[in-house]
């Protein structure tokens, strides 16, 4: 294998790991040892495999991290959950923040099985604390950068739920604000007019369930994709309620929404405070209810990062490089 270029911290130390099933063992490699080099790369030791026997060595840090890491990844592999490199990716993050975290009860979190068997999982600890917030919290605000799954695990929490019956309908909101777009200047009737504004939660939604299943839910009414707008002067019964794109409320329409809900109901709000498309000089909702709202009981907000993002790696440079970009230009 090639050795990491990453420098080591003295002392240098060596450390072997014996594994009993050379079947999960090849799994723990990934192909052409794929595995090994990320976390070769990502933590900066060198890791050599002989027989069933991993050898590391590196900075006595680094070498117990690694430990860890492929010990953890393992039991994953024990339990029967499928290792990808993402996932082994999200293990090194996670266990670099807290060693002391125990990854099954974090990726075996099952949520919900999407119509191509691919189970939806958390990834991140702060992805497990949002999913643990929805099932115990009837108002749960998910707030930070693109990517990191606020919508995705809300949607997947919401057809767990209509699957297990604990809920009648879903609803599914955006507010129909867009950057440089207005909805007068767009063809076709109102709805024509709206449908491109909805059409990242009819993508998820059809990731969820088969495109006949999820089109025969929404013709009888029982998943409701809508503008906010909509919302006004209902009451919303025994519904799973998500509000996507919140930060592009208006505070008036935030109150209006979080009012609608009825007994028997959850209401998700997702959203990200640092990518508003209202007017300039127009608060947003979202941010007053943040600051309105924290510290009710009953209602729980979750913080995401850039260290929570699952899209492709280059997502994380670009949200780094924006930050930057702000901050440069506050100063």
């Amino acid at each position: 294998m090639t050795k990491s270029s990453s420098k080591k911290r003295l002392p240098s130390i060596s450390k072997k790991i014996r594994f009993t099933d050379n079947e999960l063992l090849r799994s723990l490699c990934g192909e052409q040892n794929a595995h090994l080099n990320l976390i070769e790369k990502k933590i900066g030791v060198s890791i050599n495999l002989r027989g069933n026997v991993l050898l590391l060595q590196g900075g006595d840090w680094e070498v117990e991290l690694a430990e860890k890491v492929l010990s953890q990844l393992y039991g994953l592999l024990e339990s029967q959950y499928p290792l990808y490199i993402n996932d082994v990716s999200h293990a090194i993050r996670i266990l670099s923040g807290d060693r002391s975290l125990d990854l099954k009860k974090i990726f075996k979190d099952e949520v919900y099985i999407t119509a191509q068997k691919k189970i939806i999982t958390p990834k991140t600890v702060n992805q497990k604390k949002y999913i643990d917030s929805i099932k115990n919290y009837d108002i749960v605000f998910g707030i930070g950068p693109a990517g990191t799954g606020k919508t995705y695990l809300a949607m997947a929490m919401a057809v767990a739920s209509l699957i297990r019956k604990d809920c009648n309908r879903i609803i599914l909101a955006r507010p129909a604000v867009e950057a440089g777009e207005r909805l007068g200047f767009l063809p076709g009737d109102l709805y024509e007019k709206v449908n491109p504004y909805l059409r990242p939660l009819y993508d998820a939604l059809h990731d969820m369930m088969p495109f006949e299943n999820a089109s025969e839910l929404l013709e009888k009414g029982i998943i409701e994709v809508a503008p906010l707008a909509f919302m006004r002067g209902r009451t919303l019964n025994d519904s799973f309620v998500i509000l996507d794109e919140a930060q592009n409320a208006t505070p008036e329409q935030m109150k209006m929404f979080l009012t609608r809900l009825g007994f028997s109901s959850k209401a998700v709000i997702t959203g990200d405070i640092t990518q508003t498309d209202l007017p300039r000089g127009q608060e947003s909702g979202l941010i007053e209810a943040s600051h309105t709202l924290s510290g009710i009981e009953g209602i729980q907000f979750v913080s995401f990062s850039r260290e929570d993002v699952i899209r492709h790696p280059l997502v994380q440079k670009i949200i780094d490089a924006y930050e930057k970009l702000d901050s440069q230009k506050k100063a």
